[in-house]
């Protein structure tokens, strides 16, 4: 390794750390996506997919006596469903390709390992935390999809974009260093602050709805077969989360508008990456409650409920993404550490 500055690293590093962070978002969505439509056991086994790297299209392709096989594994009432199978798979070959960028931005990383090495520890530590979020991926296959290692599945995903939002960031802190924020209210950070934890609990609200509906969708009768349920009446089986978590999107809504309006009161027209940051904020709280209430009048239909996790998500990220921007632009005096 070099441990010269080179400037056109630096800009690739940075370019490919963002795309990185949105691939990471998209996995979300991908993931999401797989958890509503009940295909996190598609492939019942890990890392191969029925015992093989190119999934099956049709039953026909797989051993007469699968359904044994699998039982005899601890996965009972294994049955072969090629949409699920192969949403579950393209889940799989987007954490893989994130496996990949992230490989490639902490070699990118190396640039930085004279003039700031944090940059560079953190971006390997990113590497080694995707690696175990794979194999936290594993775990809830073999755990036959146990709520609370799904959820520590996201959490994770949480931390790793939020880290790589950090690095990125810290990457550039010289540049950011010649703002001015001292026209931002002297409350500011402590509501952004406060907005975080909101969302956090709110997020946590949503978790438990989120278990609800799973015993909904796999209620089954006394011979063990699921109960057909419309998707509409699930709400009324709703814990009284659901009706404060519900109430809870009008907080976060004001709350956020103050904090946008802020943003683009003192920086309309100069700094880019706060306006769009603060336009995706806004962006992001509309559809997330759009998608909500789509969920609650519309008997909870199947796209809407990795929309509405996904938009949690984006909305934490570019509230983190501003505290993290102005916390290197408040400290110009200081090393920003």
């Amino acid at each position: 390794m070099t441990d010269r500055f080179d400037p056109q690293t630096a800009l690739y590093f940075r370019r490919l750390a963002t795309i990185t962070i949105f691939a990471i978002y998209l996995l979300i969505l991908v993931g999401g996506i797989v958890r509503a439509s009940g295909a996190g056991m598609g492939c019942p086994d890990w890392p191969t997919c029925f015992g093989q790297w190119i999934p099956p299209t049709d039953e026909a392709q797989l051993p007469a006596n699968y359904h044994q096989l699998y039982a005899d594994r601890g996965y009972k009432d294994t049955q072969f469903n090629a949409f699920k199978t192969w949403t579950e798979y393209v889940n799989r070959l987007c954490g893989v390709a994130i496996g990949i960028l992230i490989f490639m931005t902490a070699v990118a990383s190396r640039t930085y390992r004279k003039t700031d090495n944090t940059v560079f520890y953190l971006s390997l530590t990113a590497f080694f935390l995707v690696g175990f979020q794979g194999w936290l991926g594993s775990t809830v296959v073999a755990s036959n999809l146990k709520p609370v290692i799904i959820t520590l599945h996201m959490l994770l995903a949480w931390f790793l974009v939020s880290l790589l939002i950090y690095t990125a960031l810290r990457s550039q802190r010289n540049f950011i260093a010649t703002l001015d924020s001292n026209d931002l209210p002297a409350k500011f950070n402590t509501v952004l602050m406060v907005a975080m934890a909101i969302l956090l609990l709110q997020v946590a609200m949503g978790t438990q709805i989120r278990q609800a509906v799973d015993v909904l969708a796999n209620t089954k009768d006394s011979t063990g077969q699921l109960v057909a349920m419309d998707r509409a009446y699930w709400r009324e089986s709703f814990p009284i989360v659901f009706y404060v978590h519900r109430s809870f999107s009008s907080l976060i809504l004001f709350t956020n508008s103050w904090l946008v309006w802020q943003l683009y009161r003192t920086y309309r027209g100069r700094v880019m990456f706060l306006q769009r940051s603060s336009l995706a904020l806004m962006v992001c709280i509309i559809t997330a409650i759009l998608a909500g209430v789509s969920l609650d009048r519309l008997g909870m239909p199947a796209v809407a409920q990795p929309l509405h996790l996904l938009m949690a998500n984006l909305i934490f990220g570019a509230q983190f993404s501003v505290l993290m921007y102005l916390r290197y632009a408040t400290r110009k005096s200081g090393s920003g550490k």
